[in-house]
């Protein structure tokens, strides 16, 4: 599958682009209004980071206790049912009234409540999709991310000072209402792919399985912390230009489009190991110019050609897949998500609390020099290892000398 018109043509792929898009616009929407919100009460850059990307930071304990139920649940009823909890949560954010630590909890549960959801939604993008198409498809869902992230930060700026903050909260949760009717009347009833109960001990015990590969464990760290560190300089947006955060968090969405299309459609698959590096240092280098404290101009340039740079988890999914069996394909994808979105939560408090003692700017260039040195420092177990000749050992290590559970080696897609 290599052209747009397959991929929507598959049943059931244009329903679950339409969920995941509303999902998308009411998380941008409201994450700018919650934002704008606290920091407008608080004066705080911390608790303004936290607030857009608080609920990362909490499915860290969503991916610990409940992420096996991502292969446990009907997908249609649980996406359905995650988009009404959201608008639930946002329309009572919106509350007047509501104190800060109210806010904070309402993040904290919905946060935790979203780290199913990932593992659900791309389960599901796998089991609709043949193996050859789930590039193509994973990347068309994160355009629309670009998209509605476009859209979203434009439309909230403008909602935020035509409503108020609390008015476009509102119009997040009608977003969100909108997403459930899309997974709701437009996939097919579908069973669990995996059989048992959804407990916090299954859950750890396949985080432990999945972990326990040194190779998918270096590919979990870098799906996980580059990104997060750079996501903590997008936190920092609305403190260091609270008059243009909208154009600089669309300018970042800009970016994340163009690559997501470029990697999704353009780069051949023998590219994909080569390049997942060389992104995720253009993902970071861009933002060293902001120790020189930049003009917006040259702001909104270096950020568009930084988050091109997002592409390289989309790469790195593929590898992920190779190395996980089909029966855990869900949990290892939620814990992908769950992982990263934890990991900026990570990159937006540590952001927020060198801003805090220095300055938004020099906040977002030291982040980016720990991405930089993060991916320089995982560059030795993810180096792509030669292809060995048919019929010759290719030098991997077997399942069990490298990690893997027994019996697991053999049901990895190579």
């Amino acid at each position: 599958m290599r052209t747009y018109r397959e991929l929507f043509r598959t049943p059931e792929f244009a329903p679950l682009f339409l969920a995941s898009a509303g999902n998308v616009a009411a998380q941008t929407v409201s994450g700018l209004a919650l934002g704008t919100l606290v920091y407008a009460r608080t004066g705080s850059p911390l608790l303004s980071s936290l607030a857009m990307f608080g609920p990362a930071l909490a499915q860290l304990a969503g991916a610990l206790a409940l992420l096996s139920a991502a292969d446990r649940l009907p997908p249609r009823a649980a996406l359905a049912g995650l988009s009404l909890l959201f608008a639930a949560g946002t329309a009572a954010q919106a509350v007047p009234g509501l104190p800060v630590w109210g806010v904070f909890a309402i993040v904290l549960v919905l946060g935790a409540a979203s780290a199913v959801g990932g593992g659900v939604r791309y389960g599901l993008l796998n089991e609709i999709l043949d193996r050859e198409g789930y590039v193509l498809g994973r990347s068309v869902l994160n355009m629309s991310v670009g998209l509605m992230q476009i859209a979203g930060f434009a439309a909230g700026g403008v909602m935020v000072t035509a409503l108020s903050p609390r008015g476009t909260l509102l119009a997040g949760a009608a977003l969100y209402l909108a997403a459930a009717a899309a997974g709701r009347f437009g996939l097919s009833a579908r069973g669990p792919r995996a059989t048992g109960r959804a407990t916090a001990g299954e859950t750890w015990r396949n985080n432990v399985r999945l972990m326990s590969s040194p190779r998918r464990r270096a590919v979990y760290l870098a799906l996980w912390v580059p990104n997060g560190l750079i996501v903590g300089c997008e936190s920092l947006f609305v403190p260091y230009a609270p008059g243009h955060a909208g154009l600089l968090f669309a300018a970042g969405a800009a970016g994340m489009l163009a690559g997501d299309t470029l990697a999704g459609r353009f780069v051949p698959p023998g590219w994909r190991r080569r390049l997942d590096a060389p992104l995720r240092l253009v993902l970071a280098a861009p933002y060293l110019v902001f120790a020189l404290r930049p003009p917006l101009p040259v702001a909104v340039a270096a950020i568009t050609v930084a988050s091109v740079g997002y592409c390289a988890t989309l790469l790195l999914q593929e590898r992920l897949l190779e190395l996980t069996p089909d029966d855990l394909s869900g949990h290892a994808l939620g814990l992908h998500s769950s992982g990263m979105l934890g990991m900026q939560g990570v990159g937006a408090s540590l952001a927020g609390g060198a801003a805090q003692l220095t300055s938004p700017a020099t906040g977002m260039a030291l982040m980016a020099v720990a991405s930089v040195a993060v991916t320089a420092a995982l560059a030795p177990a993810l180096r792509v290892r030669p292809a060995a000749p048919s019929g010759e050992p290719s030098g991997e290590p077997s399942g069990e000398a490298s990690g893997e559970a027994p019996g697991e080696a053999s049901a990895q897609r190579v």
